[in-house]
């Protein structure tokens, strides 16, 4: 190859994508496969393969380094999943057979940890050293980038954000704890206080929206009611940006980051909560005194999907802290 191409791969429990990409974080072709569940650690490490083989053309060529990025705990220096909820992956190298066809560096990181690194490289938070990128989705996820290197912690199980205490003896988290972040501040937590809005308030148009099923719901809806001018939905914004604050307040106390940097679905919604979202964390900041020192900024992600790809073929440049 002419210039230095790196494969970068999103290991699902639903599909396996894969991009080819360059120095600048440039994504050049793609390719994906279903994720093969039933046939064991061999059937996911098979389809490693497979992608990277779609991924290049016939002609002898060799990636520069392989990057891949798990929905779960790895080891970086052995190419070990640790665990993984989602996958028949539990102490198994998924890493040899990758070096061994290709003879290059092959690496592993954290899903979220790839995200990160990615909108560093390419996105919302290009050049910036010092990032914490969130994503709210189902759950909340979380990467951390000190002096431009991940944080990635004793295990490599650093970054998981959203299982901080928010609220001591609140909601139930699936990690067994009461209170976690991600309980208030995930989608899954808008629609859940959005639930507990509407049993008080059965004129919110939300009703409409959902069609009187309150298991429709989702965070779309929410939106579009408050941008409607829906009461109710109005209430139920100002209370998830709220929580939303609450732990971002808690990451800039304890790290002070140049940047937050948002991503996941609810990101999508980023125009109607993004301002209210800085005002609130700005008045609430151990740094609001400050004022005359550079203060941490909450940006939007812009890479969606292609943040773990982009993040995952930069693994290999970067060493963990």
């Amino acid at each position: 190859m002419e210039v230095s191409m790196n494969i970068g791969i999103d290991l699902g429990g639903t599909n396996t994508a894969a991009a080819l990409v360059d120095e600048s974080g440039t994504i050049i072709k793609r390719a994906v496969i279903p994720t093969n569940l039933k046939g064991g650690p061999d059937a996911v490490i098979d389809g490693l393969m497979n992608v990277c083989a779609n991924l290049l053309s016939e002609n002898g060529e060799t990636p520069d380094s392989i990057g891949i990025g798990v929905p779960g705990t790895v080891n970086a220096e052995t190419g070990e999943v640790i665990f993984t909820a989602n996958l028949p992956l539990v102490n198994v190298n998924i890493t040899d057979r990758l070096k061994e066809k290709y003879a290059c560096p092959v690496c592993l990181g954290n899903d979220a940890n790839c995200a990160a690194l990615g909108e560093v490289v390419a996105g919302g938070a290009k050049d910036a050293i010092n990032v914490v990128f969130i994503t709210l989705g189902t759950g909340v996820g979380g990467g951390i980038v000190i002096d431009g290197y991940l944080h990635t912690g004793l295990t490599g199980a650093a970054g998981e954000i959203g299982h901080m205490v928010t609220s001591r003896g609140g909601r139930t988290c699936g990690c067994g704890r009461r209170g976690c972040w991600e309980t208030y501040a995930s989608a899954t937590g808008l629609i859940r206080t959005s639930k507990e809005f509407m049993d008080r308030c059965k004129e919110s148009i939300l009703w409409k929206l959902c069609e009187g099923d309150q298991e429709l719901v989702n965070g779309r809806m929410v939106f579009e009611a408050f941008r409607a001018g829906d009461h109710t939905a109005g209430r139920i914004v100002r209370r998830y940006i709220a929580h939303l604050a609450t732990g971002i307040v808690n990451l800039i106390n304890i790290l002070e980051p140049e940047l937050i940097c948002i991503g996941g679905g609810i990101a999508n919604e980023w125009d109607s909560f993004g301002v209210p979202l800085q005002v609130t964390v700005n008045k609430e900041k151990y740094t609001r005194y400050s004022v005359d020192l550079p203060q941490t900024r909450i940006v939007k992600a812009e890479l969606g999907n292609d943040a773990g790809l982009i993040g995952a073929a930069a693994l290999t440049s970067i060493s963990n802290v």
